[in-house]
Parts: C-alpha cells; sequence; structure tokens
C-alpha cells in the first residue's frame, strides 16, 4: 500500500517558456504514478526510535515514554510567562460574541496579538521571535482558541504551516533573515496548496512555476487558503515543468501577496469559524525570485509533509481547550439544571456523558503533552504520534461537543445571543460543534490521516516484503525480497506469541490506590494482537490491502486508542510522582481506559465482521442510478452552477479582497 497519490513530475508540461505556463488541462498521471510520486514524497527513513511505530509493530516499548519527558525550568518559565500575558489579553481584549456576530476578527486584536508576540511564538528569539517550545505553543493555541477558535486557526496557519515552519526547517540562512523578523511581529502567513479539483491527492496540480531566468513565473488558481485573505506572505505550491536543467516537479515558494498578478478573488464563508480568513487566491504571471524558492525542485510535497509531522499537533492543541471548555460547562450546568428532583448529572444517562468529556479531555491533554515533549527533546521521530493526535483529537472533540449539546438540551441547540436575549448565560454550545467540525477535514481528512498512519504503520513489512507484491517486479528481485522477508518474520513473529502483559505484577509501579497496571498489560497485549493481525492481512489480501480501506481505518483507530490509554497512564504517573492531582488523575486514567478498551474490542470484532463488501455493492449501485427511485419524493433546494469552480489560469476578473492589517 502506499500514501495519498501525488503526481510525476514527467507528466509536466516540457515548455520551458513564460508564455506557456497555463496548462490546457491537468496532468493526466496513471494511479501508479501518483503513488510513486506519493512514496517520494514521504520521509522513508527512521533514524530515532518511534513509540507508536514499534507499538504497531507489537512491541509495546514503554521505555521510550515512561518516565514522562519535561522542558526545561527555562523553557517552562518563559512560556508560562506568556501564557499569563496571553491570559490576561484573551480576558479582555477578544470578544468572541463579537467575533462570531461580524464573522471578522477585529484589526486591533490582531495588531494586538503582534504587539504580543503570538505570531512568533515558535520562531527563534535571533529573529525576534519568542522562542517557545512546542509544548507551551500548544498551551497557548488551546488558551486562545478557546477565546474564540478562529483566533487559533489565525495564529495555527501562519506558523504551524505558513511561512516560519518550512524556513525553520529547509530555509537557506538568507531566506531566515530576510522573512522570519517580518513574521515574527509584523506579517501575516498562509499556505497555498489546495486547488479547486485538488483537494488530499493533489496529483492533477495545476499551479504551474515556469522557470525564466533568475525567476519563476506562476500561474493558478488556489482554493481554501487560511489566513489567505489577510496575508502578506504566502507558501505556494506549484508545479515546475521538467526542462533542461530543470527537475521539475511540485515545489515551494515563498511569494509575496503583494505581488503583481496576486489576487484575493473570495473571502470564504464557513459553518464555523466564521471569523477565519480564508479565501480563493488567483496567481497570474507572478514573477518569484529563484532566491524564493524553499528547498530544491521537487521538493515541495516532502517540505510539505516533514512541516505537517510536527505542525499537525496545533490542532489537536485546540481540540484539548475544547475539550477543558465542555467539562466547565456540563459540570456547572449539570449541577444547576435539576431534574425528577436532583441534578441532571446525578441520572445516569446524562453522568455517563459527563464522565466521557471528563476522561476524555484528561487523555487528549496526555497525548498532546507528551507528543509535544517528545517533538521538543527531538529524541523520537513522531510522525504517527502527531498524526494519531490530530486524527484522534479532532474525532473526540467532536464527540464531546455533541454530548456537551445533547447535556443542554434545547439550549445547547439555541445559540449565544439568543439565550443572552432572554435573559440567560450566552453559552456558544452550538457554535462550538460547528467550529470543531472543520477539524475532521483540516490539515488531512480522517480518512486520509487513516491511510497516511497506516502506510507508516505497515512500513516495515513493505520494506522487507514489499517486492513480492508488486506485479511489476521481476522474479529475481520478488526471490531475494522472500529471503529477507523470511529472515525478518523468522525473528519478528514468535516475539508476537507471549509478552510482559501476560504477567501479572508486570508494570507494578502504576498500582497505587488506583490500579493503573493492567491496562498496561493490555495494551501489550493488544499490541502484539494488533501486529498479529495486520499481518494476517496482508498475507491474505497482499497487494489488495490498500484497498481495504476500511480495515486499515480499524487498524489505525486501534492503534490510536492504545496510544491514548498508553500516555494516559503516564501523565497520571507524573501528576502523582510530582503530588499533582495524582489520585484524581489515576482515576481519570482508570475512566479513560475502561471506555477505550470496550471501543478496542469493538473495533476488533469489526476486523472481521462487517458490512465492507456489501457496502462496495450498494456503492456501484448508487453510482449507477439502481437506486434512483429512493430519491424521489424530494426538492433540491442547491442553486444552479458547476459542482467544482472553473480554476482556467488567466488575469483575473474580480475584485481584489486582499485586506492586510496594518
Amino acid at each position: 500500500m502506499s500514501a495519498p497519490a501525488t503526481p510525476s513530475s514527467s507528466s509536466s508540461s516540457s515548455s520551458s517558456s513564460p508564455s506557456s505556463a497555463s496548462p490546457a488541462s491537468r496532468p493526466a498521471v496513471t494511479e501508479r504514478e501518483a503513488r510513486q510520486v506519493a512514496e517520494d514524497a514521504r520521509q522513508r527513513d527512521w533514524r530515532r526510535p518511534s513509540f507508536a511505530k514499534e507499538l504497531f509493530l507489537g512491541r509495546f516499548r514503554l521505555d521510550l515514554i515512561h518516565p514522562h519527558p519535561l522542558p526545561d525550568d527555562e523553557a517552562s518559565r518563559r512560556g508560562e510567562a506568556f501564557l499569563a500575558q496571553l491570559r490576561d489579553f484573551c480576558e479582555t481584549r477578544i470578544d468572541g460574541a463579537a467575533i462570531e456576530r461580524d464573522a471578522r476578527i477585529p484589526d486591533d486584536v490582531i495588531t494586538g496579538l503582534k504587539e504580543l508576540g503570538a505570531f512568533g511564538m515558535k520562531i527563534d528569539t535571533r529573529y525576534g521571535g519568542l522562542g517557545l517550545t512546542q509544548v507551551y505553543y500548544n498551551k497557548a493555541l488551546a488558551l486562545v482558541g478557546s477565546a474564540n477558535p478562529a483566533i487559533g486557526a489565525l495564529l495555527s496557519a501562519h506558523q504551524s504551516i505558513g511561512v516560519p515552519q518550512p524556513l525553520k526547517m529547509f530555509g537557506t540562512q538568507e531566506q531566515k533573515d530576510a522573512f522570519l523578523p517580518r513574521c515574527a511581529r509584523t506579517d501575516i502567513s498562509a499556505f497555498l496548496l489546495t486547488e479547486p479539483d485538488v483537494g488530499s491527492d493533489p496529483a492533477r496540480l495545476a499551479t504551474t512555476a515556469v522557470p525564466d531566468g533568475d525567476d519563476y513565473v506562476l500561474d493558478g488558481v488556489k482554493l481554501w487558503t487560511t489566513n489567505g485573505v489577510v496575508a502578506d506572505l504566502l507558501v505556494v505550491m506549484a508545479r515546475v515543468p521538467r526542462s533542461e536543467g530543470h527537475k521539475g516537479g511540485i515545489t515551494a515558494f515563498v511569494v509575496e501577496s503583494a505581488a503583481e498578478g496576486v489576487t484575493v478573488e473570495h473571502r470564504n464563508a464557513f459553518m464555523g469559524l466564521r471569523g477565519l480568513e480564508n479565501g480563493v487566491t488567483r496567481l497570474h504571471r507572478v514573477r518569484v525570485p529563484a532566491a524564493h524558492r524553499i528547498g530544491p525542485e521537487g521538493a515541495g510535497l516532502k517540505i510539505a509533509l516533514t512541516t505537517l509531522n510536527t505542525g499537525r499537533l496545533s490542532l489537536p492543541a485546540m481540540c484539548v481547550g475544547a475539550g477543558k471548555w465542555c467539562l466547565k460547562i456540563a459540570r456547572e450546568w449539570s449541577a444547576a439544571r435539576e431534574q425528577w428532583g436532583k441534578p441532571v448529572a446525578l441520572h445516569e444517562a446524562v453522568g455517563a456523558k459527563i464522565s466521557f468529556i471528563a476522561a476524555t479531555t484528561f487523555a487528549l491533554e496526555a497525548v498532546l503533552d507528551l507528543s509535544s515533549q517528545m517533538a521538543d527533546e527531538d529524541r523520537n521521530d513522531i510522525r504517527i504520534e502527531a498524526a494519531l493526535a490530530k486524527l484522534y483529537g479532532s474525532e473526540m472533540a467532536w464527540l464531546m461537543a455533541d454530548e456537551l449539546v445533547q447535556i443542554r438540551g434545547g439550549r445547547g441547540f439555541e445559540t449565544a445571543a439568543s439565550l443572552a436575549a432572554r435573559g440567560e448565560r450566552a453559552v456558544p454550545a452550538e457554535q462550538l460543534l460547528r467550529d470543531l467540525r472543520i477539524n475532521r477535514i483540516f490539515e488531512g481528512s480522517t480518512e486520509i490521516m487513516h491511510l497516511l498512519i497506516a502506510r507508516e504503520a505497515v512500513d516495515a513489512h513493505l520494506s522487507v516484503a514489499g517486492d513480492l507484491i508488486d506485479p511489476e517486479k521481476s522474479l529475481s528481485d520478488k526471490a531475494r525480497a522472500g529471503a529477507r522477508a523470511g529472515a525478518f518474520y523468522a525473528g519478528w513473529l514468535p516475539k508476537l506469541i507471549a509478552g510482559p502483559g501476560q504477567l501479572p505484577t508486570s508494570y507494578g509501579d502504576f498500582k497505587h490506590e488506583v490500579d493503573l497496571s493492567p491496562h498496561l498489560r493490555y495494551v501489550e497485549r493488544t499490541a502484539r494482537r494488533l501486529a498479529r493481525s495486520t499481518f494476517y492481512a496482508m498475507s491474505r489480501w497482499q497487494g489488495r490491502m490498500e484497498t481495504r480501506q476500511g480495515f486499515l481505518g480499524r487498524i489505525v483507530d486501534i492503534g490510536a486508542e492504545l496510544f491514548a490509554m498508553s500516555a494516559a497512564c503516564v501523565r497520571a504517573e507524573l501528576l502523582r510522582s510530582r503530588g499533582e492531582h495524582g489520585r484524581e488523575a489515576y482515576q481519570l486514567a482508570d475512566a479513560f481506559c475502561r471506555q477505550a478498551r470496550l471501543r478496542v474490542e469493538e473495533l476488533f470484532g469489526r476486523l472481521w465482521s462487517n458490512t465492507d463488501g456489501l457496502d462496495r455493492t450498494v456503492v456501484k449501485g448508487v453510482l449507477s442510478g439502481t437506486y434512483a427511485w429512493l430519491e424521489h419524493g424530494i426538492v433540491d433546494p442547491s442553486g444552479d452552477g458547476p459542482w467544482i469552480a472553473d480554476a482556467t489560469p488567466g488575469a483575473s476578473t474580480r475584485t481584489n479582497v486582499h485586506r492586510p492589517i496594518r
């Protein structure tokens, strides 16, 4: 199996003339070519250990996460000092209700955040930034996101995927000197990859960057450019045609939004995140100096994926903040609201929801802090951990918000403005549900995250046995792969039979007033069970494994639950050892692990007992019109127009709605 596909550079136009930058049609790319380029964009080597990678291989390496890593004292001091300033700003300067009402973050709020240094949280102090650790950057996003999620998205898009992070990892010293001071204090950045017909699979990426002397000439249309409406600097992904002296391929550029030919044609509006400055940006013959290219030609997707290895942690940070707010409102409301003679919290149907919110919030924060601290220490490879944090955080936060709306009943469905107008507390529960919904799509949809994580999880298998299932490999290649696979599995499979999880005394240092050791033994046993299931599926389906997306999604979801259980137990022990609510932390970890184990067992049952085959049959029937009769009896309120907007390159015919913040 392979990651979500992208095109091969050889399929691009070979013209080197700027006048031919606009393609007549999107590049024709076969499925195999697209998958190969996706493989080329992956970070293939594993130079550092990975707890999650080992977990999927059936090896529970608790030593990689326990004792829980911690930030140094100086990093904590600086981080806490900034959080105090940011909290004061959130409480005194941010009016979340006004942002929701006006669908815009006021300019003075953005300017105040710039002055506070919030746009430079992750930028090194030598460039004028605050130089915060990933741990404190995420705490700051959780805090400001609780005031208004659109502000969290503004700061996250700027620093996690905008100009600062790619330059930090791949930029030249000249680029860092030129752009990072601007990003730290004055300029807002955005990331431009998606196009009207290009989403998670950029195989048909049509924006071109044609070499012309010391410049590149960019042409194309980009959709859903978060921060694009107000950005000063853009990271643009464009296809460089292969030509003499140019390797070509999808390439990353820093582009000035004020450059001639850059037009923000539309500010998009969404069901949530109403303050989000997200738009459609057209680039028409935009000249970009070659010195503004990030990395070599063809490295754009690798840069994007590598940037997201830690950049994805910003999203679960805001999910943690949402969980904390859900818990606060659930606690206060459920104690005040009485039904049948007692607070609704004491009715089991409601109490189960509150327990779920409390336990899951604890686990999400454990996953986030553990992954973030490992990112700061830079001794572990966290590409799978960060992806799991994003996947798990976005799914569980949505469930928690949905449960909060249910707990609030009709008041949960009513807007905060309406509640206030009739004299009740303006609790924006329905807004939170709307705001959180995008997280299951942002920065890789849940479905794409399943595939991405699954590809990394089976990497060890493909590295030794991949040629066996590749139809284009020769018999000699298959023979060599068979020998490698035989040696690997001869040593690996016997280790999946027994382990510490079967010994009742294992993980005894997690046994106190509340005993968490059974949960860790369960994780160890279940990791081996998960690895055996994966091996059996690969043996059964071989090259067709990548088409079994339902199976792969369940495998990943099991791994996510095991990772969260591990993180929750380790965090509980950390808090106990430091005398910080240890007993309560153990209770929350115990509750979460018991809930998670029920979900894991259900997922295992659905690995082999499901409706995947029948679903495929029904889908074919739906697409062929077999069930079109089922749609009778309604009217369609949708407007006219194409399903996908025309994105033919050319000069803009619309008013530029770009609105820089000064």
